[in-house]
């Protein structure tokens, strides 16, 4: 036997391509086109270079604290992670640890069965139906927990918050989780529902509606007990609080909540335009209220299309998985460059 013979063996989930390309339309991993708040840019010059010395806030108070008054809430109800994915990882090993199978779609964030595999937690992927949607009566059956992102991705389709509390009242003894990454590109986030119940926890990211992807800054809401069963389980895997210059950061755009807004809606311009162009050109593109678009054409080979968009330096995401292998993701970039797509596309 070899010390091989004892790797831990999962498929692990493959992120978006970061391309090094000159003179790219980039539209392929949903990093929003407009910069972050001229307050974090003001923020970043304020940036006292001796506090790298000494270890950061472990607690982010501040950042806490802009969040609760932003969301009407205590502070004991926030937890901030190193990036969305490390708040769900955490949440994974915290909330998931029932016999009985986790229930997620089939057609979801793809890095759910990774954390399935990896942490060894038993799970059914339920099929969303023939329009890609989500439903409710099929997570009204036993379960260890439910998942799903709203919007959902890749398909970028919503549910509404009364289908979430209806949920919660059909599951009263399971963790629900709701990943609300894309929320703020059209959908009502459920914050409010933690007034009423317990078994919910809500994951957000600054990654997309804020701009700022590069500082890996993912949070969780819930009640305080189950902050503190999160928090727990953070401090026995590793000790690494967000780092001081992306919690300063991340305070300023929370604190400057007007600008998020205000791209936002620029993003859902973008968007709606770019589902009317593609219509008219016979695709079909779902519903989405997120910061990108899920569609197909009919006479179109997706990967072949994905080839050419490449080549004519438009790069966009191709899932080659069953039921959406004709599907192409394309991020919702500025309207300039979504009128380039288009170009593109009425003269392929």
């Amino acid at each position: 036997m070899s010390w091989k013979d004892y790797l831990r063996d999962v498929e692990p989930y493959v992120a978006g391509e970061q391309p090094k390309m000159a003179n790219l339309i980039k539209l392929n991993t949903n990093e929003n086109p407009y910069g972050p708040s001229p307050k974090v840019e003001a923020a970043l010059k304020m940036l006292r270079s001796e506090k790298l010395r000494l270890y950061p806030d472990a607690d982010a108070s501040g950042l806490k604290k802009a969040l609760a008054d932003l969301h009407h809430l205590k502070p004991e109800q926030i937890f901030i992670g190193n990036g969305s994915d490390e708040v769900l990882a955490l949440s994974f090993l915290t909330f998931f640890n029932s016999e009985k199978p986790l229930l997620f779609p089939d057609i979801t964030y793809s890095f759910y069965p990774v954390y399935t595999r990896l942490f060894d937690i038993p799970y059914k992927s339920i099929p969303l139906n023939d329009r890609f949607e989500i439903v409710l009566e099929d997570y009204k059956q036993e379960n260890g927990g439910i998942i799903f992102p709203n919007p959902n991705a890749p398909t970028g389709i919503l549910v509404s918050v009364d289908f979430i509390e209806e949920l919660l009242q059909a599951n009263p003894n399971s963790m629900v989780i709701i990943d609300e990454a894309y929320i703020d590109f059209g959908g009502e986030s459920c914050v409010p529902l933690l007034e009423h119940y317990d078994n919910l926890l809500i994951i957000q990211t600054f990654s997309k509606s804020r701009s700022l992807a590069g500082l890996r800054i993912g949070v969780a809401y819930g009640n305080r007990d189950a902050i503190k069963a999160l928090q727990n389980v953070k401090n026995s895997f590793n000790s690494y609080p967000v780092d001081y210059i992306a919690q300063h950061l991340a305070t300023a755009s929370v604190l400057d909540h007007e600008d998020m807004l205000y791209k936002a809606k620029k993003v859902i311009t973008a968007r709606e335009y770019t589902i009317k162009e593609l219509r008219q050109l016979g695709f079909e593109v779902l519903e989405s209220k997120t910061n990108f678009v899920f569609a197909r054409h009919p006479q179109l080979e997706a990967e072949k299309l994905l080839a050419d968009l490449r080549a004519a330096g438009i790069i966009v995401r191709h899932f080659n998985q069953p039921r959406i292998d004709q599907f192409l993701r394309i991020s919702i970039g500025t309207i300039t460059q979504m009128e380039e797509l288009i170009k593109f596309l009425k003269e392929y």
